[in-house]
């Protein structure tokens, strides 16, 4: 079975005897939190760090995703690998993919995908519990990266599934700031149009109680490539609002 390995990486595994799929499996490592168990198999992360390099390293078993394309199921680390190396080649950032294998054994699908750490960026949940200690210029760099962000994610035709603070990820760059996505397990083709991207922009407002009503349409100038107050910033600015408060009266 041909796995994946990254050019770039692959003298650093190949040194530490760990460029194959047994290897990568065998390493004893400590995870970074308790196992997935939600799909009848197991799903672990675990952090690994190699000649002052740092990657995650996720091994799973039996943790299958069903499809209509494939019903039986197939590891969800599958999917999502797929799903980075289509972010690559539509431009769209986000983690980059080290290491992906699967191998079936008697009553066992295993799956191994390595990527590297976003070491030096910072998730925006963490960012948003510092909200209020951030400076003004600071909150605005961060809203327009994220809006722009979700432009470019819907401009290549993509939903990202589960657009929310954790799975979103931004560095400081010059006087602004760059983000990337991770989690790409949900990703699917932007198919409905304005119904698609609201319901993939949302959850993020939702999570994110501490913006205000400023805050967002910022986001939503940065992503509408519009004024902030415009009317089409006006007419998404409600249309999520609906969204939401139908989402929390549930």
């Amino acid at each position: 079975m041909t796995d994946f390995l990254a050019g770039p990486e692959r003298a650093l595994l190949e040194r530490n005897g760990l460029a194959d799929f047994d290897a990568l499996w065998n390493l004893q490592l400590d995870a970074v939190d308790e196992p997935n168990t939600s799909r009848g198999g197991w799903s672990t992360v675990f952090r690994m760090d190699l000649e002052g390099q740092g990657f995650y390293l996720k091994r799973q078993s039996n943790y299958l995703t069903r499809t209509l394309h494939r019903p039986l199921g197939e590891p969800s680390f599958a999917r999502e690998f797929r799903n980075i190396q289509r972010y690559q080649q539509l431009g769209i950032p986000a983690l980059e993919a080290v290491f992906f294998g699967e191998r079936k054994v008697p009553g066992e699908r295993r799956a191994i995908l390595m990527t590297r750490a976003l070491d030096g960026w910072n998730d925006l949940d963490s960012l948003l519990e510092q909200w209020p200690q951030l400076t003004r210029e600071q909150q605005q760099a961060i809203l327009r990266t994220c809006g722009q962000l979700a432009r470019q994610l819907h401009a290549a035709r993509q939903v990202h599934g589960c657009f929310y603070p954790k799975h979103i990820f931004v560095q400081a760059d010059g006087a602004g700031y760059r983000a990337q996505l991770i989690d790409l397990e949900k990703t699917r083709p932007l198919l409905l149009g304005q119904r698609d991207r609201v319901k993939d922009i949302e959850p993020l407002l939702r999570r994110a109680q501490v913006w205000t009503a400023e805050d967002v349409r910022t986001l939503l100038a940065a992503y509408l490539d519009q004024p902030a107050d415009s009317g089409l910033v006006d007419a998404w600015f409600e249309r999520l609002n609906v969204r939401r408060s139908h989402k929390e009266n549930r």
